[in-house]
């Protein structure tokens, strides 16, 4: 198998005119704010209180453990956020404060190693005996991957060494021939893989690999657990082997199943061992990414459509009103897929990690950066969202935070290290994925940096400049060319390239002797068009939604007269465009021909509603919630 590696964070600076502003956002004010949320210092918002869990356990201070059994993973993820960002901006301020935390975290761990404070302050009891619904597997997991982020980001190893211990005592419990086990929520696996990563040592791939394997092997796992045990944390039943993704051994599998953060977890780190040659976990991560992408998934990239169990439900059950579409399922199929563009470059894997990231992250935080949904509906009416029976977990406007905080820190460090899903490498070519301007470093692999100019998303052309560390150099550059571009044309200094001979799997592959003055540009067809869905998609049948780019788009009762439900799209729609700089951070507007339907009287009446011509507004579906409250669509029928 040929070995594709991502590029680090800290070697492609991004500067765009989109994604520089966000990285700048969560520098300035997300970490910050979530710091202050951490703390409890933030007035009006739900209290988190995850720092002074970590003082109590640590003996710094008096009191009873506070929220949920994982909230030590929302400190992980700030802190992670937090290295990313020092890795593209010194800031010793940050980094004090961030060590501040790390001591008291240490402070915290038992003598045998044991991290969590749950279980520390709570129940010590009761250490690993509900792995169903402990999380101390996942905690460790997310605590992990920051204390690698964090010794990336400054050389500083006393949280990774508090993990290194923490893992050791994992592996001294679990394992064959040791105590069975397997995570209630998998996280830990791609932690582990990173730790790998680092450290080369394949005692911590073997307990990746471990988790990986043993699940599904028994179904009644957690049914046996339960029955070991006389007490509870949520006093929930025994998960259902599906919720869990334990129903079968994961090389059978075919089904995306379950809660949908905990599949594409699990299938992300399926997918870390998968890229070591094991080519039956690479074909059950082939079958369960076709069941997600093709069955499974909405036209904004979100997955999970079911409110009970955050959970996969049936193929082509798609509801828009009751969507529950988690930001973190969203951000977890990003892992997916990246991890898939690193077994094999095919262009639908950035597709799909591109859909995902414009439309349904952006979409889960408030512009300012200081809001955030969990749920990300393709529908919204305030007149029944978050008020009435089956539409409660649906909000209308974001909150400052939530008693369940797993999203925003999630965000947050998707956003920080943003870079390394652009880029991957392998020994002869380099791939370019996402359209993200800024500065790549290839300089130790090919001896090269190469350049990427942009206005995307809004503006189609991306120019590339390959610059030799001396002299030409000769690259061979990969471009994935995506799904919705119908038109799309390369040119080198000024000359077309005829592409059709040089795609493979979605990527145009362009091999030149390039010096520092070649240009070589992608222009990508803009131009906006209708989504129609599979007609198993019953919500959707009759419908359609536009997009222009990687853009879905929305419409909003504040720009549509306040009654969506009313707008028809005209079979034959005229749409046009315009870009507005001051509008939501500058978004390009669609204008839409269609159809407002008369009102009746009554109830009802035997009179067909007539159609009046109606040009209909529709705005970038990332955006939406940002101007107060009002209804909020995607598909609209056509008329």
């Amino acid at each position: 198998m040929e070995k594709i590696t991502p590029i680090k964070v800290r070697d492609y600076r991004i500067s765009d005119g989109f994604w520089s502003n966000y990285q700048k956002l969560v520098t300035e004010v997300v970490i910050p704010y979530q710091q202050d949320i951490l703390y409890d210092r933030v007035e009006g918002a739900e209290k988190s209180h995850a720092i002074e869990n970590f003082r109590i356990a640590a003996g710094a201070a008096e009191g009873e453990f506070y929220g949920q059994v994982f909230q030590d993973s929302d400190v992980a993820k700030w802190i992670e956020a937090a290295a990313y960002s020092i890795m593209l901006h010194a800031d010793k301020k940050l980094e004090s404060d961030i060590d501040e935390v790390i001591d008291v975290i240490e402070r915290a761990q038992q003598p045998d190693g044991y991290i969590d404070t749950y279980f520390i302050i709570k129940e010590p009891e009761h250490r690993w005996q509900n792995l169903q619904e402990g999380h101390e597997l996942y905690c460790t997991g997310h605590m992990l991957e920051a204390a690698i982020a964090y010794y990336e980001a400054t050389g500083k190893d006393k949280l990774l060494n508090v993990m290194k211990r923490m893992i050791d005592h994992i592996i001294d419990r679990f394992g064959k021939d040791k105590i069975r086990g397997i995570p209630g929520h998998p996280e830990i696996e791609l932690a582990l893989m990173r730790l790998y990563s680092l450290t080369k040592d394949k005692k911590y791939m073997e307990l990746a690999e471990y988790f990986i394997d043993e699940r599904g092997t028994e179904p009644n796992f957690f049914v046996e657990e339960r029955k070991k045990r006389d007490w509870t944390i949520w006093n929930s039943d025994p998960f259902e082997a599906t919720y869990t993704q334990n129903y079968a051994p994961v090389r059978e599998q075919k089904d995306a199943v379950g809660h949908a953060v905990r599949a594409v977890y699990l299938y992300a780190g399926m997918a870390d061992i998968a890229a070591f040659g094991d080519e039956s976990l690479k074909k059950a991560c082939e079958e369960l990414w076709q069941s997600i992408t093709q069955r499974r998934m909405y036209v904004t990239g979100a997955i999970g459509s079911a409110a009970v169990g955050e959970a996969f439900t049936a193929d082509y059950d798609l509801p828009n009103d009751t969507a529950y579409a988690e930001t973190c399922a969203a951000i977890g199929l990003i892992f997916f897929a990246h991890r898939m563009l690193q077994l094999t470059p095919n262009s639908k894997y950035g597709d799909t990690m591109e859909r995902a990231l414009y439309n349904c992250v952006l979409a889960g935080m408030q512009l300012d950066g200081k809001r955030f949904f969990y749920v990300n509906p393709l529908e919204v009416n305030p007149e029944y969202d978050g008020k009435i029976t089956g539409y409660k977990h649906v909000l209308p406007e974001r909150p400052k935070w939530f008693g369940c905080a797993c999203c925003p820190p999630n965000v947050a460090r998707l956003i920080t290290s943003l870079g390394q899903y652009c880029w991957t490498e392998s020994e002869d070519t380099i791939y370019s994925h996402l359209f993200i301007g800024g500065t790549a470093d290839f300089e130790t692999t090919k001896g090269c940096k190469v350049k990427v100019e942009t206005g995307f998303p809004y503006d189609g052309k991306v120019a590339y400049r390959v610059i030799p560390k001396s002299g030409k150099t000769k690259v061979r550059l990969a471009i994935r060319i995506p799904d919705w571009s119908k038109n799309t044309c390369i040119f080198f200094n000024g000359e077309k390239i005829d592409i059709n001979s040089t795609i493979e799997d979605g990527y145009a592959y362009i091999e030149k002797c390039f010096d520092k003055n070649d240009l070589l540009e992608l222009c990508l067809d803009m131009t906006p068009h209708k989504v129609y869905a599979n007609t198993a998609v019953r919500e959707d049948i009759g419908c359609a939604a536009i997009q222009r780019g990687p853009l879905v788009y929305c419409f909003e009762g504040i720009d549509n007269d306040q009654d969506l439900n009313r707008l028809r799209i005209a079979r034959n729609a005229n749409i046009t465009e315009k870009f507005e700089k001051n509008l939501l951070n500058g978004i390009a507007i669609l204008k839409v021909s269609g159809y407002k339907m008369t009102s009746l009287n009554g109830l009802y009446s035997n009179q067909r509603p007539s159609a009046q011509s109606y040009e209909l507004t529709a705005m970038p579906y990332y955006t939406w919630g940002n101007r107060g409250l009002n209804q909020m669509k995607v598909w609209l029928a056509e008329e």
